[in-house]
């Protein structure tokens, strides 16, 4: 080329079916440069110069731009067709900014004057529009314009005026991405940086999805910019220095998933330097609407939700910069000035829906030179980071394992140390990760998958195999992938950008445009618009195979029609709603029926009906679900449900709907293929009557009941009766509140009802009750009157003594203040109620140190030192815990406490001894261990001294054969059922558990250190488990071995008709009964002797 400019490259285009490129020169020179023969042809040259040229899409047309600024059109092989002036006044007068011409380069419109309009212009592939940028007083934006010169619409480039210019527009192949080439003007003595940003529009509005900056260093700076016409979402960038990049871009949805019920269900769309967050279990809009907003200071690229499903709200934000903050829930008690809500504020609206905080903001010190050197951010369980960066090759990755740099005080910004590198032999392309399993699934380009388990000791990279041993390779490359699991096995699934859907590297179908998964649920939207549902639960990869493949039933709960062009956003946990976002943008909330009978069975197995029931009259299921799921739980539970749903109506539409058919196998069928309900005793009634009586008891049936319960539930009748007299009704079937009262006068005393009444501290229901009675009122209305004219807990602490409620009345005096504890701890001493008094003050309170004092000193006087001993040290009071420890003999806790209270090692001594001196002395005393220790160490001596090496020998050799004839026998007498000696086996099977209970004789020890140390519940649920456990067994003794089994085995069968197995079998049975009532005696020795010792603990 010359060296004065006249030769430079003012155009190039690739001309694949003729294998060459065509370039013009500003000199006026069209060159073909032959790719396969290296050769340059000049095929034509303007004398004026030229000053751009322009190919037509198909590439049929080439325009140039002449020096003379005329307009030359030719065909494909340069045969020119027509040339027009550029600067023409058919249309409209004044110069004009834009012109349309058609293909025959007919000028078509002229638009009017638009002022400083700037050089890029750029025509969208599908559609009649034109984007360009205009520089306005404040701002700078980008402008479409129709075929008729008309402006269609604008945004807003997020710089101010004045500090970019922009190099050109360009509309990738399928119209969906508009690329925008900027650099900052210069500036003397500094150097300019360059930008590439990507804009996408939804609901009529332009979101800046990823910012790339390639920083202000020469060699990086941008030459040319290009999108691939058969790949709409590759985008080619070459640099200054002959730096080459290829990016290829996917849509994804970035939303958290996890069992938080607060913060689950969070979506995120990237706008720029903001982060729109919707949380859909709380407000469904669609964007550019939004709950709240995250305001950056940089461009963001990517967002990643926590993985850890107990914080799957929280996210991590990846800027331009390269620089990840960390926003959480729940820490902050601030309001977080980057944090603005959205379409759930406002005005006079208070916002129930939590916002997170900026916790943490990370800044990698390497200079990445490439624009997106970090990518795929994944934010693991365990609080560290996997990104992937460029290797050292073009077709080489790296997996970084990034965690957080202890804070420096002081600093702005926080660091991330490399914790791991592994390099990957290939480029890839998604990650996704498994919280359950704790591992990464890497997918390179070639469609491999690799399993990265960050949790090993060793962290490792390796390929992903299947339960045979295979590796896992998707035949083509997948823009989604999921982890799951398909009959308990996990497997990968994953969708590619031609709707095809692979489980593993088997394709299952090819007509998928989305999927998510929740919990055992697969969900799929297809091309014939439908949305389906799957239960992996117990379902096969072909099964899964088959159902999508062929069409379901118009009324299976497994498909529904949606939208043309819907795909899944999210699944809302904990509900039925999945969110749908269609084509243009909006937003579609649909109740699949499988999720919904999901999560209306779950609702009914927690017995919490009147969630099932609002749901189920919401969205139309028939309510004999309620019945049918579970019959016996539901008639179980029928007082329960009465509560719940606590509306008339409601109950009689129940019983309206109600059909002798069961719907559980016609209309709502499981997928899984279980069932969880538990067949009535008499299947033979009808399934309405059985209801039907069932509920009939509603009104007084229900007062009668509470009567009748043992003990009665006399308050919450009364608190029905107050209910109706509160609630009058027009209906005159309805029971009257005095009606009702006459029923239960009828029942029970009116004097212990009148104390019932007024043991509710509700003096209108007292009153009502003492109207009905005989009673004077000048009996009862002077102490009314008085009680009245009380603090509200001193008024109830007075009826609660008056009525002997002394538990009660200790809790409401405790509430009264300090000044009311001396009369508390007297009631206490009065009626012995320490241990309900030491429940309702801490333990570290003054007044908890005087109840435990006064219970000790109470326990000391009925000589239960060691108890009373445990409550001085529970308390603190250590003195009085050591005479206590020395009278109960228990030496070691006594030693303990003089450790607590300072004594020195002389005085240490001293105690020891003297405790020495006093077990020695009563040395029939069985809280003296020390004396059978030295006893058995003497015997075992003794016996070493006096016994020879033969006999160790036989007495070995003897343990050794009858080691192996109690083997030999157990081997004998098997449990398989139908055996010859099943009921040998199961009687001495049944004989070991019993011997077993010896084991824990030892556990009043471990129960009395529970106390000590305040661990009443844990030791009060082992002393239930243990008695429960030797009730059941001293309950089970006579009916395993009945008088019959032992006469029988008493008198063995002989004689003539006897065999020689009835004879072996009854001497076995002789034999086996021996243990066996020595283990009863052992048994009722254990539970008569020592629970009463263990019993006195848990009554602390």
């Amino acid at each position: 080329m010359p060296e004065d400019g006249s030769g430079c490259i003012v155009g190039i285009e690739d001309l694949p079916e003729q294998e060459c490129v065509c370039v013009a020169t500003a000199a006026g020179d069209i060159l073909l440069c032959n790719l396969s023969t290296k050769q340059v042809e000049c095929v034509g040259s303007v004398d004026s110069g030229l000053s751009t040229m322009s190919w037509s899409p198909d590439q049929e047309l080439v325009l140039l731009a002449t020096g003379q600024q005329t307009l030359i059109m030719m065909t494909r092989d340069f045969e020119p067709i027509t040339e027009k002036q550029i600067h023409q006044e058919e249309f409209g007068e004044g110069a004009r900014k834009v012109r349309v011409w058609n293909r025959e380069l007919v000028l078509q419109s002229t638009s009017e004057p638009i002022s400083r309009l700037e050089q890029a212009l750029s025509w969208k592939p599908s559609g009649s529009l034109m984007a360009s940028t205009q520089e306005k007083p404040n701002r700078h934006d980008v402008v479409f314009l129709e075929k008729n010169g008309l402006l269609h619409g604008e945004f807003t480039l997020p710089f101010q005026k004045g500090q970019v210019k922009v190099n050109e527009l360009l509309w990738n192949a399928d119209s969906t991405i508009l690329a925008i080439w900027l650099e900052d003007l210069k500036v003397e003595n500094s150097h300019t940086n360059s930008y590439v940003q990507l804009w996408t529009t939804g609901n009529y509005h332009w979101y800046l999805k990823q910012s790339l900056h390639f920083g202000s260093l020469e060699e990086n700076r941008l030459v040319s910019l290009l999108w691939d016409r058969e790949n709409p979402y590759r985008l080619y960038v070459l640099c200054q220095g002959w730096h080459y990049l290829s990016y290829d871009w996917h849509w994804t949805t970035d939303h958290g998933m996890g069992e938080n019920s607060q913060h689950m269900s969070n979506v995120a769309v990237i706008d720029g330097d903001k982060v729109l967050v919707t949380a859909f279990q709380h407000a469904v809009v669609p964007p550019p609407m939004c709950t709240y907003e995250l305001q950056l200071q940089q461009a963001v690229n990517q967002v990643a939700f926590h993985t850890d499903p107990k914080h799957s709200g929280d996210m991590a934000v990846l800027d331009a910069c390269n620089k990840i903050s960390v926003y959480r829930y729940g820490q902050s008690t601030m309001n977080d000035p980057t944090v603005r809500f959205g379409a759930v504020g406002g005005n006079g609206f208070k916002a129930a829906v939590e916002t997170p905080y900026l916790d943490k903001t990370y800044s990698d010190s390497n200079e990445v030179m490439n624009p997106l050197g970090l990518r795929f951010l994944t934010w693991l369980p365990d609080d560290s980071f996997l990104v992937v960066g460029q290797g050292q090759h073009a077709a080489q990755s790296v997996l970084h394992h990034l965690t957080a740099v202890p804070h420096v005080a002081g600093a702005e910004e926080e660091h991330l140390n490399l914790r791991l590198s592994v390099p990957v032999d290939g480029e890839v392309i998604s990650l996704c990760c498994s919280p359950e399993t704790r591992t990464v699934a890497v997918q390179l380009a070639d469609g491999q998958i690799l399993k990265y388990v960050w949790e090993a000791s060793a962290p490792v990279l390796e390929p992903w195999q299947t339960s045979n041993g295979s590796a896992v390779q998707f035949p083509y490359p997948c823009v989604q992938t999921s982890i799951t699991r398909i009959s308990g096995e996990e497997m990968i699934l994953g969708l590619t950008d031609r709707y095809r859907f692979f489980v593993n590297d088997i394709e299952v179908a090819s007509n998928i445009t989305s999927f998510a998964t929740y919990n055992e649920f697969l969900l799929v939207t297809t091309n014939s618009h439908t949305c389906q549902c799957f239960c992996l639960k117990n379902i096969s990869v072909k099964a899964l195979q088959a159902g999508l493949s062929s069409a379901a039933a118009p009324n299976s709960e497994t498909l529904r029609k949606v939208e043309r062009g819907s795909r899944i956003i999210t699944v809302v946990p904990q509900d039925t709603k999945v969110v749908l976002q269609m084509p243009r943008g909006n937003l579609e909330t649909v109740h699949h029926r499988a999720l919904v009978l999901a999560q209306i069975r779950k609702w009914l197995d927690r017995l919490m009906f009147r969630e099932a029931f609002q749901c189920m009259r919401k969205l139309r299921i028939n309510l004999n679900l309620l019945y049918d799921h579970n019959p016996k739980l539901f008639l179980e539970n029928a007082e329960t449900f009465i509560r719940q749903i606590d509306s008339v109506s409601s109950i009689n539409l129940f019983f309206t709907e109600l059909k002798e058919e069961d719907f559980t196998k016609s209309m709502y069928p499981s997928l899984n293929g279980t069932c969880n309900a538990q067949p009535l005793q008499h299947s033979d009634q009808k399934k309405v009557n059985v209801i039907s009586f069932s509920y009939c008891r509603y009104c007084l049936s229900i007062l009668t009941a509470h009567v009748k319960k043992s003990p009665p539930e006399l308050e919450i009748a009364l608190q029905k009766v107050h209910d109706l007299q509160e609630n009058v009704t027009p209906d005159v079937k309805a029971v009257s509140a005095e009606e009702a009262l006459k029923y239960l006068l009828f029942l029970v005393d009116v004097n212990e009802l009148y104390d019932y009444s007024l043991g509710t501290y509700d003096f209108d229901l007292v009153i009502m009750v003492a109207e009905k009675s005989q009673k004077d009122p000048k009996e009862y209305l002077p102490f009314l009157n008085t009680l009245q004219k009380m603090e509200t807990n001193y008024q109830r602490y007075t009826i609660d003594r008056h009525l002997k409620r002394y538990t009660k009345a200790l809790g409401h005096l405790s509430k009264c203040g300090p000044e009311h504890f001396s009369e508390f701890l007297n009631l206490v001493k009065d009626q012995n109620q320490y241990c309900e008094a030491l429940k309702l003050y801490p333990s570290s309170t003054q007044e908890y140190k005087d109840i435990s004092d006064a219970y000790g000193e109470y326990l000391i006087q009925k000589q239960l030192y060691e108890q009373a001993a445990l409550i001085f040290a529970r308390a603190g009071i250590f003195a009085k815990a050591l005479d206590a420890f020395q009278n109960s003999g228990s030496w070691q806790q006594a030693l303990c406490m003089a450790s607590q209270l300072g004594y020195t090692k002389d005085k240490l001594s001293s105690l020891a001894r003297s405790m020495l001196l006093t077990c020695f002395a009563d040395y029939e005393m069985p809280n003296c261990p020390e004396l059978d220790l030295f006893s058995e160490t003497s015997s075992v001596v003794t016996a070493s001294d006096m016994n020879s090496k033969y006999s160790h020998s036989n007495s070995r050799i003897s343990a050794r054969s009858s080691k192996n004839r109690r083997k030999a026998e157990r081997k004998r007498y098997s449990l398989k059922e139908g055996s010859a000696f099943e009921d040998m086996a199961l009687l001495e099977v049944l004989g070991e558990s019993v011997r077993a209970v010896e084991t824990v004789k030892d556990i009043h020890i471990l129960l009395k250190q529970l106390v000590l140390f305040g661990y009443d519940e844990q030791a009060g649920a082992l002393q239930q488990v243990l008695e429960e456990v030797l009730e059941l067994m001293e309950t089970s003794i006579p009916e395993i071995w009945t008088p019959d089994l032992q006469q029988s085995s008493v008198n063995p069968v002989l004689g003539p008709n006897s065999t020689a197995n009835s004879i072996m079998a009854a001497y076995q049975q002789k034999r086996m009964m021996t243990p066996v009532m020595k283990d009863q005696w052992a048994l009722r020795l254990s539970k008569h002797c020592y629970m009463p010792t263990v019993l006195t603990f848990i009554q602390l």
